[in-house]
């Protein structure tokens, strides 16, 4: 998941929670989040359907198509999750920080220059 923007990880916490999703066409879906992809097709369980006229159907199981979703409402609880946490200073660098090893031309010099150093 690293390459997703925060909306999209935040989605995916949802997993499990109840959820409320409007579509384009006014629909309104209100159930528990199965499944979702990084392209926001969701699956909900257990549906509350509300029509734009106001009528109210329940459904077993639905699937949304992502392009057609106008919003999602999530639980309050997610305002915790970790996507929302203040990095430290020098954070999202990789595993060695600013000019360390594994970035740049000098790598394999450096390589050689250890492997050298530990056959004398």
């Amino acid at each position: 998941m690293a390459g997703l923007g925060i909306p999209v990880k935040l989605l995916h916490e949802g997993i499990g929670h109840t959820v409320t999703c409007e579509l384009k066409t006014g629909e309104m879906y209100r159930g528990h989040l199965m499944n979702c992809e990084d392209n926001m097709n969701a699956m909900l369980e257990g549906v509350t359907v509300t029509g734009r006229d106001g009528k109210v159907t329940n459904l077993e199981q639905v699937y949304l198509r992502g392009s057609q979703i106008r919003y999602f409402i999530l639980p309050d609880m997610l305002r915790h999750a970790p996507m929302f946490k203040k990095k430290g200073r020098g954070a999202g660098r990789g595993v060695y920080g600013p000019g360390g090893k594994g970035r740049g031309k000098g790598l394999a010099a450096r390589a050689r220059t250890a492997a050298a150093a530990t056959r004398k």
